[in-house]
């Protein structure tokens, strides 16, 4: 069931009462729950969070603390499963769930009470009717149907008894009607099972109850946009979408800084102005921030001799002497850090980058403090990824948790760092792999196998900007026009020793809001008997054994053909 009022139906039905937070290690997750635990707090409500990076780990969660609490709220996580079947809760045991994960579980949306989402019913547009997935049990309704019969033949005498044959008529009837709606009933659910994609961020939805309660602040509203911030860079969502969002933030903003004191020096200030998709550019140098960027890079074919000639024109045209592009852009000449934004606007078109603006927010306290919600997204994503044999998921999690407390921004620059080592990889990673003709056509999809463990791209959030950034790239050189309607496949060893490989799928350039390969690989399993785990969330990432990749490569390619 769908609970529209989270303020009556859900916030004031906790206190007094143990909450259990589940949730995703995902930044729109983590300011989520960083938002609820401010809220819990105020109203004193005793909660517990757990981070989990897959199913299993949900599971294990729930199973460590049933027996202490029955109320449990899933973060990002959870939505696109049916939770009763799989961890068979107690009638007294309550699950909310906020996820931005679509399409939903069906169960889960059709739930008398035990399973409630947190969200308005009306915005599942895609999502099939009752009538259409569920019905009574066929041999319970023949009996009924014969009782019913058999009393009325009782009490109308006159009537001629029902014989066998036409019981039997009846039955092939009924059998014949059920396997119609049978049929109709997979084509609708596939249909709706298709493809996976994102709905409107969690963060957006809690602080939108954290502001019908009156206890938003600009620091609820900053953690917020770092959610929708990260849905568009990471292409989880339109840029549409993300443009009616950023116009009900603004009236947001602008209601809350004037309760602010301008003039204290504690004061934070939200404003929301025309960015750059350039990578961190206000903590790194000009030069580098432009070639490790996704979208500068492959509009420029950064990774190659014309490319660079094209980047060193580029700053002449500007008129941004090598010297200063290379140093920090906080060390850069004063008139030309301000004028910087012009320069680039100036330019834009002619070296083919008309998109590199895009309206985003920046948060400033203090006097020198002063951060684009890009900038945290880039910061948190390198926090969250240096999962490692050595450094646990729950360690990541209150790293990046911390990061966006603002005493804490060592943390904070310490993902900064982190983060641009992560982006010069990928970058250095995607001129070796084009330059190498690492990328391979199957037919309906392109694919890259790599046969060296990389841990650095062991953790989800790493392999999808690989991937992003490899198939811009590919579709940049590439003299094919049919390479920009191709999604990308990338598979690559993340555990040698037992043969575990991490594979995603990423939809074409242009149409990256709907994934298919979340129910794609599942079939492919199936048919090429392949050991797979489908473990996160986010369902077009699978962990595959390295021996089945070929066999699961070919199944795919037949399946995505016909």
């Amino acid at each position: 069931m769908f609970v529209s009022d989270l303020k009556n139906d859900f916030f004031n039905l906790l206190p007094g009462k143990r909450v259990i937070v589940i949730c995703n290690v995902d930044i729109d997750a983590i300011v989520s729950s960083k938002i609820l635990q401010t809220l819990f707090r105020n109203e004193n409500i005793i909660f517990s969070v757990a981070p989990i990076l897959g199913i299993k780990g949900l599971k294990r969660t729930f199973d460590e603390n049933k027996e202490d609490c029955n109320i449990f709220l899933f973060i990002n996580c959870g939505g696109c499963i049916d939770l009763v079947d799989l961890l068979q809760p107690d009638d007294n045991i309550v699950f909310f769930i906020c996820d931005s994960h679509r399409p939903l579980d069906l169960c889960n949306a059709y739930s008398d009470s035990q399973v409630r989402i947190l969200g308005d019913y009306r915005s599942e547009e895609d999502m099939p009717q009752f009538e259409q997935i569920f019905r009574d049990s066929d041999s319970e309704n023949d009996s009924a149907d014969d009782e019913i019969e058999d009393e009325e033949n009782t009490e109308n005498s006159n009537h001629r008894p029902t014989t066998h044959i036409e019981k039997f008529e009846r039955r092939l009837r009924k059998n014949r009607e059920k396997r119609d709606w049978e049929k109709a009933r997979d084509r609708v659910l596939f249909n709706y099972s298709q493809y996976s994609y994102y709905a409107r961020s969690t963060s957006i939805v809690i602080y939108e109850l954290a502001w019908k309660m009156s206890k938003d602040s600009l620091d609820l509203l900053w953690w917020a946009i770092i959610g929708i911030t990260e849905q568009l860079l990471l292409g989880k969502i339109e840029s549409s979408v993300y443009t009616l969002e950023t116009q009900r933030i603004q009236s947001h903003v602008s209601r809350l800084s004037n309760k602010i004191n301008e003039n204290s020096h504690t004061a934070i200030r939200i404003t929301y102005e025309n960015d750059l998709y350039l990578a961190l550019y206000r903590h790194w140098s000009v030069k580098e921030s432009i070639k490790n960027s996704i979208y500068s890079a492959c509009r420029m074919k950064l990774w190659t001799l014309n490319g660079k000639k094209k980047l060193n024109e580029l700053l002449v045209e500007m008129g941004l002497p090598l010297a200063q592009a290379r140093q920090q852009f906080n060390s850069m000449d004063l008139l030309m850090k301000k004028d910087f934004y012009q320069m680039i606007e100036k330019t834009a078109e002619k070296y083919n980058m008309p998109g590199i603006i895009y309206g985003s927010f920046t948060l400033q306290y203090g006097y020198k403090n002063r951060y684009s919600a890009a900038d945290y997204v880039y910061s948190m994503m390198a926090l969250i990824e240096q999962i490692d044999h050595e450094r646990t998921a729950e360690s990541c999690f209150i790293d990046a948790l911390e990061s966006l407390s603002r005493n804490k921004k060592n943390m904070l620059e310490s993902g900064i760092d982190k983060a641009k080592v992560l982006l010069d990889s990928i970058f250095k990673q995607v001129k070796t792999s084009l330059e190498t003709q690492q990328i391979h056509s199957a037919g309906p999809f392109l694919y890259v196998i790599f046969q060296d463990e990389n841990i650095q791209f062991s953790s989800p959030y790493a392999l999808t900007m690989l991937a992003k950034f490899m198939l811009n790239g590919f579709v940049a050189v590439s003299r094919s026009r049919r390479s920009r309607d191709l999604p990308l496949i990338i598979c690559i060893p993340v555990d040698l020793t037992r043969e575990i490989c991490l594979m995603i799928g990423i939809p074409p350039i242009g149409d990256d809001s709907k994934n298919l390969f979340g129910k794609a690989f599942e079939q492919a399993a199936i048919k090429s008997n392949a050991a797979i785990s489908q473990d996160f969330f986010d369902t077009n990432i699978i962990q595959i054994k390295q021996s089945d990749c070929p066999k699961f490569i070919d199944a795919l390619t037949v399946l995505l053909s016909s």
